[in-house]
């Protein structure tokens, strides 16, 4: 890896279906209000880092400034 690739930050591979789900839901999103499928997606972007869980265990917050990956 090269320098000037890990100043930028590290891209994380998204689906299409991810990427809509960050369109629809750009800062914040409230786990009960999504549906099963939301709530699969939601799942995988917490784990992919790109969403965090609140304090209160019902929020998602976004953990990056830019969504474009």
């Amino acid at each position: 890896m090269k320098i000037v690739q890990i100043l930028s930050g590290i891209s994380t591979p998204i689906t299409n279906e991810e990427r809509e789900f960050l369109k629809k839901h750009s800062s914040s999103v409230k786990i009960t209000s999504l549906d099963e499928r939301d709530q699969w997606l939601a799942q995988n972007l917490v784990r992919k880092g790109i969403y965090s869980i609140s304090t209160d265990n019902n929020t998602l917050t976004t953990s990056i400034n830019e969504t474009d990956s």
